[in-house]
Order: structure tokens, then sequence, then C-alpha cells
């Protein structure tokens, strides 16, 4: 029998932050995929449990013991507009575990059914999406960047209503904690204060606890909250990922990607680059998720003013706003160690900075590919830029840069191949291409057929490691294949 040692910190800490909801039991839950690897880095062991249990025990027909689920409340702003109560409309928090290094991980359902948060909807989920957020939290993963992750993915055997009828899943979430900007608006809209600082205490416990001896706790989270988010943008720059709908309640205090709806991997370089479908203006385009980040901050940071100034909350308004504008140099900072290791770069000079940006550059005006292109740097840096000059219609530019860099690169310890193979692994052969994710979405979702599903975990999983046999997972789609693509948030 499985068994998780469940813990309920959230709930008994923050009893008003949460409501005691059981999800819907589906009709004939049907396990799609388990997490063995995510399972044996949490400790959850199957022992005799078969497949069949494991597919009631993670949709909700029935639930691990000790689980104790809670729907959890928040606020949000979306697309920019205020909504002061959204909360889990179809996602149940079903407790805490610990891992074997005693770190604590929330383990939540998502698509389980209405909640006291549904609004109008049903509260469920489509396969194609959940397995989405499976694929993509894995390929974060594997990339370096901070992520929830996918536990299962269970189909119910029933179908749900979308513009067409779909089937549908259950997906079992684990993430760092579900604790959003949102969730501190929440109480913030309301004037629930008392729960509003409970809520900052339980959050510096729980993620920053070396803020805990602060004179000025509450500042010193925003700050840190900064600092996990600039670093986080950073690395979703780098790798071309684009969220798609960056609102409020959909950024963590814990500094983790959350919620893969209409998320995306962007092919040609393009700031502009908008997947989503209900992003009709571009808020979220590729280039804009530097500038949102600190707005979302700032809202944090007026959900905090009365925290850090209970008396006069106007009066933290200057330290709160000083923090918020420091975003964009802790950003660029992030974003510039990461760029200089891309570049095969281990010591700093004077220059590399705008070595970098005349680069990203080069990569704009020729819409190259944004993957192959940092990943042919090495290939160039072994003396073959043939591989590099395909991406480039027009390549005068790029070969007035390219002796520039391969001049830095001397300046470097160790061999040209030293350098090559630190960009080798720095830098991703194989993303999950959109084409491949909607042929491997329609084949498990369609056909019921998980084998391109499966091949494409394989694949992503070693992002970095060249295997013969795998191009079409390193190359971009045919024109036809991304002209036009959207994606959609599966809601």
């Amino acid at each position: 029998m499985i068994r998780i040692q469940f813990d309920h910190s959230y709930q008994r800490d923050l009893p008003d932050a949460c409501i005691a909801v059981a999800p819907e039991p589906p009709p004939a839950p049907a396990l799609l995929y388990w997490n063995a690897p995510l399972a044996e880095e949490l400790g959850i062991t199957l022992g005799d449990t078969d497949d069949a249990m494991v597919a009631r025990l993670f949709s909700g027909a029935e639930l691990p013991e000790g689980a104790e689920p809670v729907a959890q409340a928040y606020a949000g702003h979306q697309f920019g507009g205020f909504s002061p109560t959204l909360g889990d409309g179809r996602a149940l928090l079903l407790g805490e575990v610990l891992d074997p290094q005693g770190r604590r991980y929330d383990l939540a359902f998502k698509g389980s059914g209405r909640t006291p948060f549904s609004r109008r909807g049903d509260g469920k989920a489509a396969v194609g999406p959940m397995l989405r957020e499976l694929v993509i939290g894995e390929a974060m993963h594997a990339l370096g960047i901070p992520t929830t992750r996918a536990l299962a993915v269970v189909a119910t055997g029933e179908r749900i209503l979308r513009e067409r009828a779909l089937p549908g899943a259950v997906l079992t979430r684990v993430a760092a904690s579900h604790i959003r900007v949102g969730t501190f608006q929440f109480f913030a809209a309301h004037g629930d204060h008392e729960t509003l600082q409970a809520l900052a205490d339980y959050t510096i416990a729980r993620h920053y606890p070396e803020l805990a001896g602060s004179k000025t706790p509450y500042l010193a989270l925003l700050e840190a909250a900064c600092e996990r988010q600039a670093a986080l943008i950073a690395r979703w720059m780098h790798a071309g990922f684009i969220h798609g709908v960056m609102n409020t309640d959909n950024m963590t205090l814990s500094g983790e990607t959350i919620d893969y709806g209409p998320c995306a991997f962007m092919d040609a370089y393009d700031s502009a680059t908008v997947f989503s479908s209900i992003d009709r203006e571009g808020r979220y385009a590729y280039g804009n998720q530097p500038l949102i980040a600190p707005w979302n901050l700032a809202r944090l940071a007026e959900a905090l003013l009365v925290l850090m100034a209970p008396d006069d909350p106007a009066s933290a308004v200057p330290a709160a706003t000083e923090v918020i504008q420091g975003f964009a140099a802790c950003y660029r900072r992030h974003w510039l160690v990461q760029a200089t290791r891309k570049l095969g770069l281990t010591t700093e000079r004077e220059g590399d900075a705008g070595l970098a940006d005349d680069w990203v550059a080069l990569l704009a005006a020729a819409h190259a590919d944004h993957t192959l292109a940092w990943r042919h740097l090495a290939d160039a840096a072994e003396g073959d830029a043939a591989p590099l000059t395909a991406l480039f219609a027009d390549a005068a530019q790029l070969n007035a840069w390219l002796p520039r860099w391969r001049a830095r690169l001397a300046e470097e310890p160790g061999s040209v191949q030293d350098s090559a193979a630190r960009m080798r692994a720095a830098n991703p052969l194989y993303i999950p291409r959109n084409h491949l994710v909607e042929e491997a979405l329609l084949a498990a979702s369609a056909h019921d057929d998980l084998a391109p599903l499966l091949r494409l975990l394989e694949v992503v999983r070693a992002p970095y490691t060249f295997r013969p046999g795998l191009d079409r997972y390193a190359l971009p789609p045919a024109p036809e294949l991304a002209e036009g693509y959207r994606t959609f948030c599966g809601t």
C-alpha cells in the first residue's frame, strides 16, 4: 500500500486561508502517468499498490491516508484587472510531504471538481492540458529552472465540455508551496490584517527562514521575493520560455514557475512573441516578462505596506518603492551571469555585457532559432561556424561579432574544447518544441496513444546531451506549423 506521511501546516497555521472541500469522485479513473523519479525524490513508494489503486488515490475516487483536501483562497490581477476573490476553482491542496532531506512540498489536485471558488466553472480539467503541464514541468526541471512538477496524471473516464467535449483528467501537482502574490492580495483586499501577518510569517518560516531575525522582516520578504523572481525570469528568458499568463495569482513566493496553461517555448527569436490565445494585446509577450515581474511584485509590496508600518502604511512606500525599482538591476545581474556562462565565459572582463547584448541583438535582427543559435556557439568555438551561420539569412553582422567573441574566449583558462564542453552543458539542444508537444498531446487525447508523449519526456529530461536519432526533436517546426500557433488555458 502506498504510504505518504502528510503534514498540514498551511491549514493548521492559516485556517482562514482555506476551505475544506472533498474532490468529486470520477466515474472511471485510469492511470495515464506516474512520475516515478519524482516519487522517489519525495520518498513516496508504491509498494504493492497496482495502477488501478494509484488511479483511484490520485483522482479523488479515494484519498491517500492522511490527506485533508482544502481549497486555498487568493485574489489576483488578471491581465491588469483586479479580482478580489479568485481561489482554487479546480484545485485542492491534499497536504504537505517532507522529502528525505526534510524539504517540505505541497501535494495538490488539479481538475478534481468544483470548490467554493469555482464561480461558474466545472472545476474539471482535460487530458491534454494536464499532460502539457507534465511535459513542460519536467522539461523546466531538467533545464534547472525552479518549477512545480506533476506526480501523476489520471484520466477520469468522463467528458468535459470546452470548445468541444474532451476526455477529463486530474493532475497531482508538487510545489514548494502554492503561496502566491495573489494570496497576499486576498487578505489585504478584505482587510484581514491578522491573517495577512500570519501568512507573511508563515511564508518567511517556510521559504525564507534566514529572515526570521530581521528587524524589518516584511520589507526583507519583499526584497527576497524580488531576488528570486529576478533569477527565475532570467532563466525563463535564456530558455526562450513564455509563461503566457503572468497574473499575480500565478507568481509564487517560493520563486517557482507555476500554472502551465498557455505556455510555450519560442523558436525564432522575437521579443514580441505571444502564443496565448487570451493575450490579445501582448501584455505577457516574451520580451515583456522582465517588465511584468516588477509590476506584479509592486502589488505584493502594496499588500505588505500595512505590515511594514501598521500605524502609517504610507510611510513604508519609499522603502518598498526602492526595492521594486531595484528589480531591473537585480534581473540584469542574473541575466548576465547566465549569458556569460552560455557564451563559455567563466571569468569577468570589461566588455562582457556588451558582447552578450550584441549577440542577442544579432538573434533578434535575424529571427534566428533561439535554442539552436546558442547551442551552435559550441561548434563555432571549435572552428565549425557553418551550423550557426546557416541560421542567419545574412551572416555579415554575425561574422563581425564572431572574432570578438573568439578573442574573448581565448582569454579563458583551458582549451577551446573545454570552453565548448561548458557551452554544451549550458545551452540545451532539446526543448519541448511546440509542434512536438501538440503532436504528443493529440495522440494521447484523441487516440489514447501515450507513446509520443513518453518519447518526448525521455528526450526533454536530458536536454543538454546529444543522442543519435533524435534530430527531429532538435529542429524547429516547418513554417506552416509555426505560423499562427496558439496555446490555450484549458479552463
